[in-house]
């Protein structure tokens, strides 16, 4: 009878699954509180766990952009600098006569929230994906490298790519001697505020008042050298070419180089967004504006001067630069047989392989056998085409080495397709959402466990497979190899060249990833430590005889 009942809802979970896409067979369809003629089970397969250093990433069309200085206790130092064409909001501008430069000023915002309004219309907010709070060398300089838009040796019309070691192939690298045109700012000890910023006006009456209030950003008023600097290259030229076009412009212009050096052990890494409509360079001039009285004799009746702006706004090629101190030497470790440690270091930083049913199990007539074939024979006949056992839930738990001292563990992780640079089906089945993307995929990829009662120290990740599993069994799906990251935002899964010398491997990389500068070291297949070895762990439901 049971046996029955078993090949019934096994029929329909098949025809179930030819309906969709996916299937997704999970703890909510049978489980061990209302089965009655099924038992529910655990087995657990071995995984094998091998670091690789990552190359020179992509990293122009990122959504954010890295800048500051970060320092890992195990990974080491990390300097993000960034490279920016820009593009006016108006081509060949009016000046008008007189014009006297007043100031100009650089806006990048960060990713802040408000938390709190006062009565006045003050702002308090706090501050997103600032790691650090330890001063940091900024220099601002006009970039001298012309960023072109087309790879010339790629195919017709590709991209070209940018490198986070300031590289456009395995070949050809900048010089950032090119690139250090006129220093427009500087500044020793910068920290970023999370105050609101408020820009003033004065009234007829002679009185400031607050005009607009922004968000938090880096925002800095940029020197003049020579003195004419900003007068030649843009008042000067009105009615030329330069200004009167993008690629013109781009070539004149090509926009600005963000230098960060360490002043500290410990630094400041920031989040920019770009994207915001007030990052921006501004121009803030006056000019003579004639009042016409009478039209028949076109005598004029008084000059006035009035204020303008002329707008910059960043757009074409945006790209980071890396420096890393890469204190952990990857090429040392066994890549055969697995290792005692995860290494996890986001950016251009250190990534690890999977190999899932890495070991060997007794078959059924008591022979050894790989464990990718154990695992499918288990839980699929071949023979009837039908599956044996159903697949509840399969997850790996990664402990975090805590042997190792990081105040500042990363929340998230990330598990992909290692061969096709992909997400697992796991993660897109996963509708878990929240007010923040940063925080959504939360049953698939668990958040970080902590312990409260040992500074709030990081326990364990758990990662749901589940679906991915079942791919392999009923859909007869490679057993390939995955990779697993630290990652700063779980929703950005937009895979970034990785630079390959033989440019064969066509590999890629997870913004997020790319975008994270945190890191973490857990406990790998061969840790000293059995208990917290990372284990395919599956909890499955077979008919009771």
């Amino acid at each position: 009878m049971s046996t029955n009942i078993f090949r019934i809802l096994i029929f329909l979970l098949i025809l179930t699954s030819c309906e969709k896409d996916f299937a997704s067979f999970d703890s909510e369809v049978i489980n061990s509180e209302n089965a009655i003629n099924f038992s529910t089970n655990s087995i657990e397969y071995n995984l094998q766990s091998v670091s690789e250093k990552v190359n020179p990433v992509q990293t122009n069309n990122l959504s954010s952009f890295l800048l500051g200085s970060y320092n890992h206790p195990q990974y080491g130092n990390s300097i993000s600098s960034f490279i920016g064409q820009m593009v006016p909001e108006e081509y060949n501008h009016d000046f008008g006569d007189n014009v006297v430069l007043d100031s100009v000023v650089l806006t990048m915002p960060y990713y802040s929230r408000g938390i709190e309004t006062s009565e006045e219309g003050d702002i308090t907010y706090e501050i997103d994906s600032v790691y650090g709070n330890s001063p940091i060398k900024i220099s601002v300089y006009r970039n001298n490298f012309f960023l072109r838009t087309f790879d010339p040796y790629g195919d017709f019309d590709a991209s070209q790519k940018y490198f986070s070691n300031a590289s456009l192939s395995a070949e050809e690298i900048i010089d950032f001697n090119q690139m250090e045109g006129e220093l427009l700012f500087e500044i020793e000890d910068f920290t970023p505020s999370a105050e609101q910023i408020n820009l003033t006006e004065i009234d007829t009456s002679g009185n400031s008042f607050v005009s607009q209030r922004l968000a938090p950003a880096l925002r800095f008023k940029l020197n003049n050298p020579n003195d004419n600097f900003w007068e030649n290259n843009f008042f000067e030229n009105e009615g030329e070419p330069v200004l009167t076009n993008e690629p013109n412009f781009k070539d004149f212009f090509r926009g600005l180089y963000i230098k960060v050096e360490n002043v500290s052990q410990d630094g400041t890494m920031m989040l920019l967004n770009l994207a915001s409509s007030n990052s921006k360079l501004t121009i803030h001039y006056t000019s003579d504006n004639t009042s016409i009285g009478d039209n028949d004799t076109g005598s004029v009746d008084e000059i006035e001067t009035n204020q303008h702006e002329y707008v910059m706004n960043f757009s074409g090629n945006l790209f980071n630069v890396f420096e890393d101190e890469n204190l952990i030497n990857i090429s040392s470790m066994d890549q055969t047989n697995g290792n005692q440690n995860i290494y996890l270091d986001g950016g251009e930083g250190i990534i690890t392989k999977l190999d899932l049913f890495s070991g060997t199990a007794i078959n059924e007539v008591g022979e050894e056998i790989g464990e990718f074939e154990h695992f499918k024979n288990y839980f699929y006949d071949e023979i009837s085409d039908q599956p044996k056992r159903i697949i509840n839930e399969a997850f790996i738990e990664f402990y975090v080495n805590q042997n190792y001292l990081n105040a500042d563990e990363p929340d998230r992780i990330y598990i992909y397709n290692y061969d096709q640079n992909s997400a697992l089906i796991d993660y897109f089945l996963d509708q878990s959402i929240s007010s923040t993307t940063i925080n959504a995929k939360i049953n698939h990829l668990v958040p970080l466990t902590r312990d409260s009662l040992s500074d709030n120290r990081g326990i364990k990740y758990k990662v749901r497979i589940t679906e991915h599993l079942n791919n392999l069994i009923l859909r007869d799906s490679t057993n390939a190899k995955l990779g697993l990251a630290v990652i700063s935002d779980i929703a950005s899964v937009q895979n970034f060249g990785i630079l390959d010398e033989e440019e064969s491997n066509n590999k890629s990389l997870a913004s997020g990833i790319i975008l994270s500068p945190k890191g973490t070291i857990l406990h790998g297949n061969l840790s000293v430590d059995p208990e917290k070895r990372p284990m395919i762990k599956i909890y499955y439901t077979e008919p009771e005889d």
